[in-house]
């Protein structure tokens, strides 16, 4: 009988939870011969201000402004210098 622990920070919907209750259950089944009725799977959400990592709650990560990670402006994808201006007429 499997038994899968899951701990979470709290703060996800009730769609979220039971969208990874469900996915859990399923890789479980994917991965390990036994019958859906034999799989326990346990969500434990712990509140984000007991939660710590590298000395910071998940609560102050929240609070940390969003940092952007990519380019500052988004680009596009640029035709090469050869072809720009020298198409023929369709």
């Amino acid at each position: 009988m499997p038994h899968i622990a899951v701990t979470i920070g709290a703060g996800r919907s009730p769609r979220q939870l039971r969208t990874l209750l469900h996915e859990v259950h399923a890789a479980v089944l994917r991965s390990v011969d036994t019958r859906p009725e034999h799989v326990r799977v346990v969500l434990h959400e712990v509140p984000r201000t007991h939660w710590s990592t590298a000395d910071t709650t998940l609560a102050e990560l929240d609070q940390e402004p969003v940092r952007p990670t990519g380019p500052a402006e988004p680009t596009t994808p640029a035709e090469p210098a050869e072809a720009v201006g020298e198409r023929e007429p369709s």
